[in-house]
């Protein structure tokens, strides 16, 4: 499965492309902070524009949504050209993975349906990894990214029964994330049982 990270033949392919799509998850995820930080900003100016009238020009509003438009693009560029490029890694890793069960086939050829079993199974796991490789570390990299900015939100806002909490949005956001994940991944939670066997 890892072999691919370590094979001469693929060794460009493995560093370099995770590296490529590392760098364009980050991008996109700068992105999204500056297309946050664009709603602040451009809702700033509408509603000054509501308060007083022709207290901004029409020049300035077009170019609120210019900026916009730029970011969008980019972000959708980006996008684009990450979901090419991971497919073409992800052939890649799978290529890597049949080369080494083919090196080995003479164990498992007796076992029924084994070539079927080494192209569905790498196809799977390319696809698993590629769902929850890609969406694990752009969360991370979104957290790492968006927690300031939350803190700063949150500082001396009321909870609900815990009264002032210094970073109580964020604290609570996390208590509840975990907490969900959690109840949902417990032995009395059937409901993902129920599904399978539906």
């Amino acid at each position: 499965m890892f072999r691919f990270f370590n094979s001469r033949k693929w060794f460009l392919w493995a560093w370099a492309g995770s590296a490529a799509i590392l760098g364009s998850l980050w991008v996109q995820v700068e992105i999204d902070v500056r297309i946050n930080e664009w709603f602040g900003t451009f809702y700033d100016m509408i509603q000054k524009a509501l308060a007083e009238p022709n207290s901004i020009t029409i020049e300035e509003y077009w170019a609120g949504l210019l900026s916009f438009i730029t970011l969008a693009g980019i972000y959708v560029a980006i996008a684009v050209l990450v979901s090419f490029f991971t497919a073409h890694f992800l052939f890649r890793w799978r290529t890597a993975m049949v080369e080494w069960y083919h090196s080995v086939y003479n164990y498992a050829r007796t076992i029924e349906g084994a070539a079927q079993r080494v192209q569905e199974d790498t196809i799977k796991f390319g696809r698993i990894m590629e769902g929850l490789g890609t969406s694990l570390i752009e969360s991370v990299m979104i957290i790492v990214q968006f927690l300031p900015i939350l803190l700063g939100l949150s500082a001396g806002i009321p909870i609900f029964f815990f009264g002032d909490w210094e970073y109580g949005l964020v604290v609570g956001a996390l208590i509840w994330s975990v907490g969900g994940t959690v109840f949902f991944n417990t032995p009395w939670n059937n409901s993902q049982t129920c599904w399978c066997r539906i």
